[in-house]
């Protein structure tokens, strides 16, 4: 069965003697009702969505208050605080990585817009030289036509009007004839002073094309000085349990109690202290970096012309490859398992392990 519409209704009971104001007010009055009507259902479907986004934050709050009561419970006992004082350090000391990578590429991303943009502003500048100069020369030579012309135009129009005696007529008439001729010069030099600032302007305008972005090639190099970097800073925990343990804290929400005693928690938390330390160093970072982006580009590959990240394989450091000096010189304590993705067997892949959240810094 088809439904009622309340503006078929209302036509169906209007009589016929009813004028046409009446007619529309009546209509109108229905067409609001359904405006209305629609308002307060869409008003509706908003509060149920507000009321389901609020259950959502309230329980993301309960859980974050539960974890907050949990991480106060083992802040209160000995045995279980320093733990977590441990797993807070390591997941600080990635984070710490994680930010010099990122901090490390934007500055790279911020030299090569620069200096790319400049030579993209320079070869513009040289393309467009002889047209701009042949345009600015057209303009100044219609310029200074338009002012004589006008200048003419004026004499001759004053030199009309002085003459006002009946017996300057065969004179003023003739003058007339060259006023018109005067004024058509002046109004086509005009277009042309027109027609010149127009050439100019499309000109100077085609100048003002938007940079259209790091090139692939430089995209490339900074990804590549950044990979090196991250090798850099791996290369200094290497002879370390430090970069597997602060990998395993960044992929676990809650502490552990994997970390051993007290003492054995304070030993570690010094030498999370000294590797910090460590991974904020700057000496000789320049050739270090240089020198892996020598090695790296001797063998990175990439899938796609347009790709910028490489193949994680092409960029892996090979075993016993450049030396890991730095982390001796850190009077860390020796390590006790094996660390993940930089032991002396395994190959260092900064790119393949994710080191550092390395993608994170990485240009696309």
């Amino acid at each position: 069965m088809r439904a009622l519409n309340p503006i078929e209704i209302a036509k169906q009971a209007l009589l016929p003697s009813q004028d046409d104001e009446e007619q529309q007010r009546i209509l109108q009055l229905f067409r609001n009702r359904a405006e209305l009507k629609k308002a307060y259902v869409e008003l509706q479907d908003e509060v149920h969505r507000l009321k389901d986004r609020l259950k959502q934050q309230e329980g993301a709050t309960a859980r974050v208050r539960e974890l907050l009561e949990q991480l106060e419970d083992r802040l209160g006992t000995i045995e279980t605080g320093y733990p977590a004082l441990v797993f807070y350090q390591l997941r600080r000391l990635w984070r710490q990585g994680s930010d010099l990578l990122r901090a490390f590429s934007a500055d790279l991303e911020r030299q090569h817009v620069d200096r790319e943009q400049r030579r993209f502003l320079a070869e513009i500048n040289q393309r467009q030289f002889a047209r701009r100069q042949q345009a600015e020369a057209r303009l100044r030579e219609a310029e200074a036509a338009a002012a004589e012309s006008a200048r003419s135009t004026g004499a001759l129009a004053r030199t009309v009007e002085s003459l006002s005696r009946p017996w300057h007529h065969f004179r003023r008439r003739r003058l007339q004839e060259q006023l018109a001729d005067a004024r058509k010069r002046e109004s086509a030099a005009q277009a042309e002073l027109a027609d010149a600032r127009t050439e100019l302007e499309r000109i100077l305008s085609e100048a003002e094309v938007p940079f259209p972005g790091l090139s692939v090639a430089a995209r490339r190099a900074v990804n590549v000085s950044v990979i090196a970097y991250a090798e850099v800073l791996a290369e200094r925990l290497a002879r370390t349990p430090l970069l597997a343990l602060s990998r395993a804290a960044v992929l676990r929400r809650e502490p552990s109690d994997e970390y051993g005693s007290r003492s054995d928690c304070e030993a570690l938390m010094a030498d999370i202290a000294r590797a910090q330390a460590a991974l904020a160093r700057r000496d000789n970072l320049a050739q270090d970096i240089r020198a892996r982006v020598e090695r790296i580009a001797r063998t990175v590959v990439y899938r796609g012309e347009d790709d910028t990240v490489p193949v994680p394989e092409s960029v892996a450091l090979p075993a016993g490859g450049p030396s890991t000096r730095d982390s001796n010189l850190l009077g860390l304590s020796p390590p006790s398992p094996e660390p993940a993705s930089a032991g002396s067997g395994r190959p260092l892949n900064v790119l393949g392990d994710d080191l550092w959240d390395v993608f994170k810094a990485l240009l696309r």
